[in-house]
C-alpha cells in the first residue's frame, strides 16, 4: 500500500473516530463475518446485522439490525413478492471487500470501516455511502450519509412544495394538517420516503421504508453529501437503478404497488366547495351546469350535509331530501362524492361510536381507556385501523350511503389532525395494537391515513364487488395509491400557488402517486377572475381536475365572472371532456406501469440538459406539452421544446425550433404535440353518462418514433380484468414521399361506443398523390391546405388495417 493510500486511510478512521465521540451517536461497525445468501449476504457487523439482497437485477435491499437477529418482517408498504423471479447473484469476497453481482448492477461492501458502493457493471460509480461517514445509531434513531456530486438532481418525496429539484434543502417526513401552508412549509400531508435522483441522463432512487418521523438533507448541511435517518424504527432502505429514470419508477411502484385504474367519471370535471348546502344549492349548481352547457361529473358534499359534523349521518334539516336528490342528480348525469372524515363523535346512541366502544375499536391512552381529541363533531374518538377487525368495521359504515347512490368518498383530516394541540395530532403515547403486536403513535403516525383509506376502500368492495372504488385522501405513507387518489391539501388562491403546483404534483407523481390534483382556484383566500380562468385551463392537463374553496371566500363555479370568462372556462373543460380517450388510456397505462401520467421533462427528455429540474413546463403523458403562464406580471417567457419537432395543440401546425418565446392573452394555455405521436379523442358530451355522438377521431402527428394507442372498458367495473377492455395500437412510418400508418386489430372482448373512426393526418404540406387502404387505392379523404390536414373516416372494425399516403 503506497502513502497516498495510508493517508487516506488514516484520515478516514479519524473521520469515523470523530463521528463516534460525538454525543450517543456510534456506526454499525465493521464486518466480522460474513455469510452468503441465496440473493445476497448477511454481514455480522459489531453487535448488530447487516442484510444486503438482490430483489431484481435493478433492486437491492439494505437491511440493518442492531441485534443479533432481524425482527420479524413487517412492512405497510411493501408488497409480498412484488418480483417474482429471483435475480441470480454472483458473490465475491476478499480480506477486506464483499462484491454481489447481478446482471444490471454490483454492490460493494468494504468491511473496514463499513461502506457500500453500488456502481454499474463498468464500475462506474450509481451512488456510495459518504467516505468518513458510515450509518450510525443513536439509540433509536439512526443516520446515513451519501456522497452528493456537484451535478446530481433529487425528486420524489411525495407531498412537498417548493422547486421540483429538492438540492439544496431538507425535508421532514411527519403527516400534518397544514392549513394555508406555503411554498416553504414543511412537513405537509404525506410521508412518501422514496427520492429519485437523476445526473447526467442516469438515474437511481432509494425508498427508505421507515414510517417513523424521519429526515433527509439534500446538501443543507454538506455541499458534498446527503442524508437521510429516522427517529425510530428499522434502517431498511431499497436501491432502485435505471439508469432510465422510468425504470426506477416502474421498480419502486412493482415494490410498493400503483395507482388503480380509475373509475371514468373520476376523470370528468369536479366542482366542490366547503360547502354546498342546503339541498337546494347542491340543485341549483348542477342545474346552472346543464342550462350553460358546461361538462360535468361530479358534485361534493363537505361536512355541512352532515348532523353537527358526525360523519355518516344527514342533516336534514338543510337535505330534507338527501336520498331523493343523489337519485335526481343521478338521473342528471351527476355523481356524489361525500366527506367521510374518520373522527367518529363520542357521543352515546351514536352507531359509529356505540359500536366502536362495544368491540374495542377505537385507539387507547397508555393506561387503557380510549383516547378522545376535539376535531370538527367535538370530542371525537378515532378507530385503530391497523387491526383488520376494525378495518372491516369501518367499510360497514358505508352500508347506507352506497345504497343511496353515492359514487366515491373523500377521507380528509387523515393525519390524523386533532384540533387544541400545539402537535395537531394524537399524542405520541396513544397506543395501536397491528394484530396484536402493540405499539405507540410515533410509529403509526404516518401510516394512519393509509389505513384509513385502506379500510374504506377494501369496505366499499365488500359492499359493491364490481365497482371501482373512488376514495380521495389527504394523508398518505408510500403504497396508499393502491386506495385512494389524493391531492395537495389547503392551498391557496394565489398565483404563487398555482405555479407550486405544478412541481408539486409532479413530484407526487414521481413518488408513486399518479391519481393526482390540487384545488383548482386555491383553497384558501378568493382567485383574481384572471388567476381562475388561468388555473382551470391548468387543470385540464392535471390527473384530477377539481375546482375547491373554503367558506368565507367568492363562488369559484366557471360562470362567475362574467360572459368572457365563461367562455373561455367552458372551452378548456370542453377539452378535457374531448381528450378524455388518450387521458383514459394514460391512465390505464400508469395502472400497469406506475408512470405518472403527468410527468416532469426529464422522464421523456433524461438526456436534455435544458429541461433537467424544469418546473415550470410539464408533459401530460408522453405526448402533449403543457407550459403554462404561471406568474401574474411576466411578459413573454420561453419554453423549452426539447427532442426534434412540435406541433401546436391549438392550431396543429408544426413549431420550430427549441425555444420558443410566448405571451399568451388570457384564452390561451400553450400546448405542444410532440411529433410522432397519435392521438385519441371523442365528441364532446355534457357527461360521461353520455355516449358520445360521432366517430372516435385518431389525430396524427407524423415524426419519429410515431406511435399511440387507444385502450376502453366500461368505466365502472372489474370486468377488464376478465378481458373486457378494447385495446388497440397505431404506429406511423413517415418518409419524404410516403406516409404508412398501421392500425391494430383490438385486443380484448369490450365494443366500444363508436361506430366509425376518423383519422386525422396533420403537418400535410399538399394534398395526397394517391391515399390507399389495405393497398386498395380510395378517394373519400379530405384535404384542408388551411390546417395542413388529411382526414378520412372508415367504419370501426375488429380487423387490421393499413393506410397509406402517398405525398
Amino acid at each position: 500500500m503506497n502513502r497516498l493510500h495510508i493517508r487516506c486511510w488514516v484520515f478516514l478512521f479519524l473521520c469515523s473516530s470523530y463521528l463516534a465521540a460525538q454525543s450517543g451517536w456510534h456506526s454499525v461497525g465493521n464486518v466480522s463475518n460474513v455469510t452468503v445468501l441465496p440473493q445476497g449476504v448477511e454481514l455480522t457487523t459489531g453487535t448488530g446485522r447487516l442484510r444486503v439482497t438482490a430483489l431484481s437485477a435493478n433492486v437491492v435491499r439494505v437491511r440493518n439490525a442492531q441485534a443479533e437477529t432481524f425482527p420479524p418482517e413487517h412492512s405497510f408498504a411493501v408488497l409480498p413478492h412484488a418480483f417474482s423471479t429471483a435475480p441470480e447473484v454472483h458473490v465475491e469476497q476478499s480480506s477486506d471487500s464483499i462484491t454481489l453481482t447481478t446482471s444490471a448492477l454490483r454492490v460493494q461492501i468494504r468491511k473496514t470501516p463499513l461502506q457500500i458502493s453500488f456502481v454499474d457493471l463498468s464500475g462506474k460509480a450509481i451512488s456510495q455511502d459518504q467516505p468518513g461517514y458510515p450509518a450510525s445509531f443513536d439509540g433509536t434513531a439512526f443516520r446515513v450519509w451519501k456522497s452528493m456530486p456537484g451535478d446530481e438532481h433529487y425528486f420524489g418525496l411525495g407531498d412537498k412544495s417548493g422547486p421540483l429539484d429538492h438540492r439544496n434543502l431538507a425535508f421532514i417526513m411527519w403527516n400534518t394538517d397544514m392549513y394555508g401552508w406555503q411554498e416553504s412549509t414543511d412537513p405537509l400531508y404525506k410521508d412518501i420516503p422514496f427520492w429519485l435522483a437523476m445526473r447526467n441522463g442516469s438515474a437511481y432512487g432509494i425508498f427508505l421504508d421507515n414510517t417513523y418521523r424521519s429526515n433527509f438533507d439534500f446538501g443543507k448541511e454538506s455541499r458534498d453529501s446527503y442524508s437521510f435517518g429516522a427517529d425510530g424504527g428499522e434502517l431498511d432502505y431499497y436501491f432502485f437503478y435505471g439508469p432510465d429514470p422510468k425504470r426506477v419508477i416502474q421498480d419502486f411502484t412493482a415494490l410498493v404497488g400503483r395507482s388503480q385504474l380509475p373509475p371514468l367519471v373520476a376523470l370528468g370535471y369536479q366542482q366542490c366547495r366547503y360547502s354546498y348546502y342546503p339541498e337546494a344549492r347542491v340543485r341549483e349548481i348542477a342545474r346552472e351546469f346543464r342550462t350553460r352547457k358546461i361538462p360535468a361529473d361530479i358534485i361534493y358534499l363537505d361536512i355541512d350535509y352532515q348532523q353537527n359534523n358526525r360523519p355518516f349521518t344527514v342533516d336534514r334539516e338543510k337535505f330534507p331530501n338527501f336520498e331523493g336528490m343523489v337519485k335526481d342528480l343521478k338521473s342528471d348525469g351527476f355523481k356524489i362524492i361525500a366527506i367521510t372524515d374518520l373522527h367518529i363523535a363520542k357521543l352515546p346512541g351514536y352507531k359509529p361510536y356505540d359500536e366502536g366502544i362495544t368491540n374495542n375499536f377505537f385507539v387507547a391512552n397508555p393506561d387503557g381507556s380510549t383516547y378522545v381529541g376535539k376535531v370538527w363533531p367535538g370530542d371525537s374518538v378515532f378507530p385503530d385501523f391497523t387491526r383488520d377487525a376494525v378495518r372491516k368495521w369501518w367499510g360497514t359504515l358505508y352500508t347506507d350511503f352506497v345504497h343511496t347512490g353515492i359514487r366515491g368518498f373523500w377521507n380528509d383530516m387523515n393525519e390524523p389532525a386533532v384540533f387544541e394541540r400545539a402537535d395537531k395530532t394524537m399524542p405520541l403515547d396513544t397506543v395501536h395494537n397491528v394484530e396484536g403486536r402493540k405499539t405507540d403513535h410515533r410509529e403509526i403516525h404516518n401510516v394512519f391515513g393509509m389505513q384509513n383509506v385502506r379500510a374504506t376502500y377494501e369496505g366499499l368492495l365488500r359492499l359493491q364487488p364490481d365497482v371501482r372504488p373512488f376514495v380521495l385522501t389527504r394523508a398518505a405513507y408510500a403504497g396508499a395509491q393502491r386506495y385512494a387518489a389524493t391531492w395537495t391539501g389547503d392551498n391557496s388562491a394565489t398565483w404563487n400557488h398555482m405555479r407550486i403546483s405544478i412541481p408539486q404534483l409532479l413530484n407526487l407523481g414521481l413518488s408513486g402517486y399518479s391519481f393526482v390534483g390540487d384545488d383548482i382556484g386555491g383553497f384558501a383566500g378568493s382567485p383574481t377572475p384572471e388567476l381562475l380562468t388561468r388555473w382551470m385551463e391548468l387543470g385540464v392537463f392535471n390527473p384530477i381536475y377539481r375546482n375547491h374553496a373554503t367558506k368565507g371566500s367568492r363562488d369559484r363555479e366557471p360562470w362567475v365572472d362574467g360572459p368572457e370568462h365563461e367562455s373561455i372556462r367552458r372551452r378548456y373543460i370542453e377539452t378535457r371532456y374531448k381528450l378524455l380517450p388518450y387521458i383514459y388510456t394514460g391512465m390505464e397505462e400508469a395502472s400497469k406501469t406506475g408512470i405518472p401520467f403527468m410527468r416532469p421533462m426529464f422522464l421523456e427528455f433524461p438526456n436534455s440538459s435544458t429541461v433537467a429540474t424544469s418546473d415550470s413546463e410539464f408533459m401530460f403523458g408522453s405526448n402533449l406539452l403543457v407550459a403554462p403562464k404561471v406568474a401574474e406580471f411576466v411578459g413573454p417567457y420561453e419554453v423549452q421544446l426539447p427532442g426534434g419537432n412540435w406541433y401546436d395543440f391549438w392550431s396543429g401546425q408544426q413549431v420550430s425550433g427549441e425555444t420558443k418565446t410566448v405571451d399568451p392573452p388570457l384564452d390561451t394555455l400553450p400546448v405542444y404535440v410532440r411529433a410522432g405521436s397519435i392521438l385519441p379523442q371523442q365528441p364532446l358530451v355534457q357527461n360521461l353518462d353520455e355516449t358520445p355522438e360521432g366517430p372516435v377521431q385518431i389525430s396524427v402527428y407524423p415524426g419519429p418514433d410515431c406511435r399511440g394507442s387507444l385502450y376502453q372498458d366500461d368505466g365502472n367495473s372489474f370486468a377488464y380484468t376478465r378481458g373486457e377492455f378494447y385495446r388497440v395500437q397505431f404506429t406511423c412510418d413517415s418518409r419524404p414521399d410516403t406516409l404508412q400508418l398501421s392500425v391494430s386489430s383490438p385486443e380484448g372482448t369490450f365494443n366500444p361506443w363508436w361506430k366509425q373512426i376518423k383519422f386525422v393526418f396533420f403537418g400535410m404540406g399538399s394534398a395526397p398523390h394517391s391515399v390507399s387502404v389495405d393497398h386498395k387505392q380510395i378517394s373519400d379523404w379530405k384535404f384542408d391546405a388551411g390546417q395542413k390536414t388529411v382526414t378520412m373516416t372508415f367504419p370501426a372494425s375488429r380487423s387490421t388495417m393499413e393506410i397509406q399516403i402517398q405525398k
